[in-house]
């Protein structure tokens, strides 16, 4: 049984998962919502994974650096195929901005800034950063108060 602040043996992997509403953005500042999964697991700790559910019967999937993610709550951080960084004005502020971008397309993200820092700050409970390396099989999660 789980209780909130003790420390639990983990035999296989842990997920931390959250489920949220984004928005594609469109030309001309249009969105478009989209359901999305953010997925963290131990067995994968350096990574997060995205799924977006389109109107198409398989997710598109997407899966960088968890400190990417974590980076880019705060500050405009990435090169490359992911670029991450926070609203700046009023209208924007309230938002995480994802660019992901495939040798042919792109995509503009719009999430919500609270719940992507909030599972973000869940998956640093589950391993915090810098102790990656450090999780064999087994290994002791501490889950803190979101048990």
């Amino acid at each position: 049984m789980l209780q909130r602040g003790r420390r639990l043996r983990d035999r296989t992997q842990t997920t931390v998962e959250r489920e949220l509403v984004c928005q594609l953005v469109l030309e001309a500042g249009r969105t478009v919502p989209v359901p999305t999964r953010l997925v963290y697991r131990t067995d994968d700790p350096y990574a997060v994974h995205l799924s977006f559910h389109t109107d198409s019967d398989v997710p598109v999937e997407w899966c960088f650096a968890r400190d990417l993610l974590i980076e880019g709550v705060f500050h405009p951080t990435g090169q490359g195929d992911v670029k991450v960084w926070p609203g700046r004005t009023p209208r924007t502020m309230n938002f995480v901005y994802l660019l992901l971008s495939a040798p042919t397309e792109h995509a503009l993200i719009q999430a919500p800034a609270r719940a992507v820092a909030a599972w973000t700050e869940r998956t640093l409970r589950v391993i915090p950063p810098g102790a990656e390396e450090a999780q064999p099989p087994g290994h002791v999660v501490d889950l803190g108060p979101y048990a």
